[in-house]
């Protein structure tokens, strides 16, 4: 552990106390990170950053109070004691519940799994892995070719008044590659791994396993076929989806559903709030029992990984959805509280001049009995889609409509022709009731673009999913 940065985040917690908060915890977070995005060929842009900060919650009453500072000298981070404290006086105006689960205190150190440090990596090394893979692509017809990587190295130390003295380093990346194909009066885009790329708490391994060189010439391919392909079939019909655009079904349609602030209203500025009710947790049939949602932040290599969240409550694993009724939500020692739940473990914030709030660690499915070889085998009438191309859903995480770059016919057990524009729609607990087979082929995929709160943060989230079919779905949307 850093003793000086434990001593600072000791003594805004200290002063606090003393100024008549009932609990206080301290946040240092270090931060530095690294982007860059290239363009036919060529870098386009590089972004190094770093930023360092305490954040420090005091509850006076019922009421919490939150101040941040980049200053961590002694008397900077007592005056944020003081100051989170004097915020909380404040708000006791209008009380809020504030009451906390109980939770053990938690004293260790835990990192992220890295066996090639990202930052470390050249920056010209990297630089021509982004400007190759767009310049092949390029050469095999793509109208315009990127490329992008992203690293974030982050340490945390955490301290409260109930004993935690913890402290992490999480080390994350990731990026992908992506052509354009520019017709005569649209464009068709392919991508590769993903639309946002891959990512997840490792090192520079992960980028060079997606060997991202390797799948340029195929992606630019397939970005021009789907200029001349005919539009995807409109109906109601089975419906295969690859395993990355249902990562982004279960982040939409139901990690969002279960954070316990949107379900008891607390979030609702940002994208809504959720169609469950807490009377149905343990009850309410989600989905069909090829349906086992985890919540899962000791994941290896996932992106939602961590030690402990930033309450301090060691990382675990529990249900969300099991067997297709909905068992589990993500929440902190407040929501849990309030809910009469015995556990949190899901709060994150964005930065240290942030509050923490709820987020989701990795949400995903628990592998199911099949292959997708075998799913295709199982379809007489169907559309295969894959990797997400756009997204809507309503404001309760109920209502949806996705579009997928591609999409495949499938006809008597065996993909036909691909298809372009496939759409489908569908309402979250119908559409997953409907899912009848499941791969086991399970991949960790990584959001690092999740959005909530305000001021708004910007969360990083895994989502273990694999392909699956879905019966009767209205697929082929138009408008």
């Amino acid at each position: 552990m850093s003793s000086s940065y434990l001593d600072a985040a000791d003594q805004a917690v200290e002063h606090a106390l003393a100024l008549g908060a009932r609990y206080a915890d301290a946040r240092v977070m270090h931060r530095r990170t690294e982007s860059m995005s290239a363009r036919n060929g060529a870098v386009e842009a590089l972004d190094q950053g770093e930023t360092v900060g305490i954040g420090v919650r005091a509850l006076v009453g019922s009421s919490w109070g939150f101040f941040a500072t980049p200053h961590l000298d002694a008397p900077s981070v007592r005056a944020a004691g003081r100051q989170a404290v004097e915020i909380a006086k404040a708000s006791s105006r209008v009380p809020g519940p504030a009451a906390m689960i109980p939770a053990d205190p938690e004293v260790g150190s835990w990192a992220s799994e890295c066996e090639v440090d990202p930052l470390e990596v050249p920056v010209s090394d990297k630089g021509d892995l982004l400007t190759a893979a767009t310049a092949e692509m390029r050469s095999q017809g793509a109208d315009i070719a990127t490329g992008i990587y992203q690293i974030w190295d982050t340490r945390k130390w955490f301290v409260s008044s109930e004993g935690h003295r913890i402290d992490q380093h999480i080390r994350e990346c990731g990026g992908g590659i992506s052509a354009t194909a520019v017709g005569e009066r649209e464009t068709q885009v392919r991508s590769y791994p993903s639309r946002r790329g891959q990512y997840g708490t490792r090192g520079w391994e992960l980028v060079t396993e997606l060997d991202l060189a390797a799948q340029a010439s195929r992606i630019a391919d397939e970005a021009q076929a789907l200029l001349r392909a005919p539009q995807c079939p409109s109906g109601q019909t089975a419906l295969i989806l690859g395993g990355e655009q249902l990562a982004l079904q279960i982040h939409e349609s139901v990690g969002h559903a279960i954070e316990l602030d949107r379900i008891l209203g607390w979030e609702a500025a940002y994208a809504g709030t959720s169609w469950l009710d807490l009377a149905q947790l343990g009850t309410l049939q989600y989905g069909s029992e090829l349906m086992n949602i985890v919540i899962d932040a000791t994941h290896p290599g996932a992106l939602g990984s961590f030690g402990y969240d930033d309450e301090g409550t060691k990382a675990g694993k529990r249900d969300a959805v099991r067997n297709g009724i909905w068992t589990g939500v993500l929440s902190g020692r407040e929501s849990a509280a309030v809910a009469g739940l015995d556990y949190g473990g899901s709060v994150r914030s964005t930065d240290w001049s942030r509050l923490p709030i709820v987020r989701m660690t990795n949400v995903g499915l628990e592998p199911g009995p099949h292959t997708l070889e075998e799913i295709i085998a199982a379809t007489d009438d169907g559309v295969f889609m894959d990797m997400n191309r756009s997204w809507s859903i309503d404001d309760k995480r109920l209502n949806f409509q996705f579009g997928c770059e591609v999409g495949y016919e499938v006809k008597n057990g065996k993909l036909g022709r691909m298809v372009k524009n496939p759409t489908y729609t569908g309402i979250g607990p119908k559409f997953w009731q409907s899912m009848d087979m499941l791969s086991h082929e399970i991949v960790a995929w990584g959001t690092p673009n999740c959005g909530k709160g305000q001021p708004g943060q910007v969360g990083h989230t895994g989502h273990p999913a694999a392909p699956a079919r879905f019966q009767n779905v209205r697929v082929g949307v138009r408008g």
